[in-house]
């Protein structure tokens, strides 16, 4: 029997069957992804094993440096055997690491694999792999098919066509844009500049109007979320288009300054997604691109982030009471990247939820190195001890990977383990009609209705 057995990670009897009875076969809705609406509007064909498993994977990159492999390997000009060989080379260290069981999860259920990656097995599973990949079973259209996925997120900036979205209308699976605006929002950034200069916008108001117009767009389009990408959250009331003004004068701006001009895009951005009933998503606590030579070298997103300060609880809580004195705080997720906000944030979700919404505000599940056991099991324990985890929306991938699918089962795993064990431990009854519903609504049928899908 291989690592990745029928059991895997299940304890318990009743977890065994709330796994394999409800929740094994729930299709996935996967709200928030990076996932390129082109190379699905295309139906890339991967050319390799490590164009599937390693192109663009900034988790696998890290724990690559971190076994001492030189960047030539990782993301240089080596082949791109010798980059899965050396990937291959470093599986086996990875004890107690997320990556282990992804990488394994991804062998098995997409290409029947059972052997561990490692040095020794690395030739024989890569011809296999390419072997396989040479079908059109192997495109990203059909990986999402064989996926069992019904909607698909991808995350986008508010001046992108979407057209690869709209070539999409045909396709079995939902694939729809998100509203990031992070770019708009971000004041004191190098790119901020010569990004408003782009979208033709005159003056502070303008652009303003030229985003409400995008929002519009993307509503259109079927968007039915929006993201922020936020270090720390803000707080600062004042004349935002002042700063506005001096920044498009190249001026330097004071983190004051930058904090008050964030906190009216905020609020205008809220206003906005609750006229179009968009959910606005709050990603905190990122520390971004720590790695100046490297961040030079390679750009963002290429494994030089890291879990940030916790959240500012104060200025999140009067950012939201703003937004509900103004009467513009819609359906919200709040994640933060570190785990010692669990329990402010779903505490904080508890102060603004009301009728006739169910789970108004929502705890995001655990988020980029937060998504493995510990993290998620942190996120579940935390909601449920504070609210209601029944009313939970579930996992996302937040991948650029075409196979982390995976994902979604690795949660649903983890979920009726916990849950498993509570009824086992006589914490809960044995009420298989009622847990049988909880589990298939946190790992789909919450998110349908959430969302509107």
């Amino acid at each position: 029997m291989g690592l990745i057995n029928d059991d895997f990670m299940l304890k318990g009897k009743t977890a065994k069957i709330l796994y394999h009875e409800y929740a094994e076969n729930m299709p996935i809705i996967d709200y928030h992804c990076h996932l390129s609406p082109r190379m699905i509007a295309e139906n890339y064909k991967f050319r390799n094993a490590y164009d599937l498993f390693l192109s663009g994977d900034h988790y696998k990159w890290r724990l690559m440096r971190a076994a001492g492999i030189e960047e030539k390997y990782v993301t240089g000009d080596a082949d791109d055997y010798e980059k899965f060989a050396a990937f291959a080379k470093t599986v086996p260290l990875m004890i107690g690491n997320p990556v282990f069981h992804w990488i394994h999860l991804e062998l098995k259920r997409y290409f029947g694999i059972d052997e561990i990656l490692s040095e020794r097995t690395c030739g024989e599973i890569w011809k296999k792999c390419n072997g396989m990949l040479t079908s059109d079973e192997f495109g990203a259209r059909s990986l999402i098919e064989k996926s069992n996925v019904e909607t698909v997120c991808t995350t986008d900036d508010p001046f992108d066509s979407l057209e690869y979205h709209a070539s999409l209308k045909g396709f079995r699976v939902k694939v729809l844009p998100t509203f990031r605006p992070d770019k708009a929002v971000e004041i004191g950034s190098e790119a901020f500049v010569p990004y408003v200069r782009n979208s033709g916008a005159n003056g502070f108001s303008d652009f303003k109007r030229l985003l409400g117009e995008r929002t519009a767009f993307f509503a259109a389009a079927g968007a039915r979320l929006s993201d922020h990408g936020i270090g720390e959250i803000p707080f600062c009331e004042g004349d935002a288009e002042e700063v506005f003004d001096k920044k498009m004068r190249g001026e330097s701006v004071t983190q004051r300054e930058q904090d008050v001009y964030k906190t009216e895009m905020l609020l205008f951005f809220a206003q906005q997604y609750k006229k179009y009933g968009f959910v606005m998503q709050l990603h905190m606590g990122a520390l971004r691109n720590n790695n100046t030579i490297m961040f030079k070298s390679l750009g963002a997103d290429t494994g030089f982030d890291s879990v940030g300060v916790s959240c500012n609880v104060t200025n999140l809580s009067r950012l939201m009471d703003a937004m509900e004195q103004r009467g513009m705080l819609g359906k919200t997720i709040l994640y933060s990247l570190n785990p010692n906000d669990n329990y402010a944030l779903s505490t904080m979700a508890g102060n603004f939820n009301s009728a006739p919404d169910r789970g108004k505000i929502q705890l995001g599940s655990g988020w980029w190195f937060n998504d493995q056991r510990d993290g998620m099991e942190s996120q579940i324990k935390a909601l449920a001890a504070t609210g209601l985890l029944s009313e939970f929306v579930g996992m996302l991938t937040d991948s650029r990977s075409f196979v982390s699918y995976t994902r979604h089962e690795y949660f649903r795993r983890i979920f009726c383990n916990i849950i498993g064990q509570w009824v086992d431990d006589g914490e809960y009854p044995c009420d298989m009609s009622a847990l049988g519903k909880i589990v298939k609504g946190v790992c789909h049928d919450n998110a349908e209705k959430y969302f509107g899908f």
